[in-house]
């Protein structure tokens, strides 16, 4: 089967079976805080094209936008519903929609935002091979390392990314979905780093050979 087809269909069963615990995340949402269940933003996605990622929102309306605002941590934004949604990432389930119109793939390099590619691609060498496949809800990056803020993040988070796309494979996909359900049945939290808002990696952080070679 192909990657696409499987994320055909994959997604599509998500999306009729989750429907019931879809809807009540939106209404639990919308009770919790002011504003849409429902949260849109530009992402980078395959070949560099930009589309607009869906997640629950997690976080109260009227906070900053436009700026290169990282959240971590305990962040005040963050609604009551938001932490047990981030917690538990299920606030990532309606990009299974994003899966079935094309613009994700169940398994993959996570999609960046479009503000951080700049710094990105200046200071985390070789960062732009992981548009070479459709950015995913989960990857092998998440499910080993977590998530990253800061430059030294990005750049062992790069080093996942590169490995998945030399290895990418049916049986690879299923193993990281495997270990992402048991992170939300477990309700795991992502390893946080320190903030590093100019995202200046360590020198010695990649070596040169570690994206050396042809991708598959």
């Amino acid at each position: 089967m192909g990657k696409r087809l499987f994320d055909l269909v994959a997604s599509g069963l998500g999306l009729l079976m989750l429907s019931p615990l879809l809807l009540g995340i939106a209404v639990w949402v919308r009770l919790d805080s002011p504003g849409p269940a429902l949260y849109r933003q530009e992402r980078v996605g395959r070949f560099g094209r930009f589309f607009r990622i869906h997640k629950f929102r997690t976080m109260r309306e009227g906070g900053p936008t436009g700026s290169l605002q990282i959240t971590v941590g305990a962040d005040p934004r963050i609604t009551r519903a938001g932490k047990v949604l981030r917690r538990t990432k299920l606030d990532e389930l309606p990009q299974l929609w994003d899966v079935l119109v094309g613009d994700m793939s169940l398994v993959g390099p996570r999609p960046e935002r479009p503000e951080f590619l700049e710094l990105l691609d200046r200071d985390v060498p070789f960062w732009t091979s992981r548009h070479m496949v459709k950015p995913g809800i989960t990857g092998w990056a998440q499910v080993n390392l977590g998530y990253t803020s800061d430059s030294a993040g990005a750049a062992d988070k790069l080093s996942y990314d590169l490995y998945y796309l030399r290895h990418r494979s049916l049986l690879l996909d299923l193993a990281i979905i495997g270990r992402t359900v048991g992170t939300v049945l477990g309700g795991l939290t992502y390893r946080e780093r320190p903030l590093n808002h100019t995202l200046v990696p360590p020198p010695d952080r990649i070596a040169p050979g570690d994206a050396s070679g042809p991708m598959p």
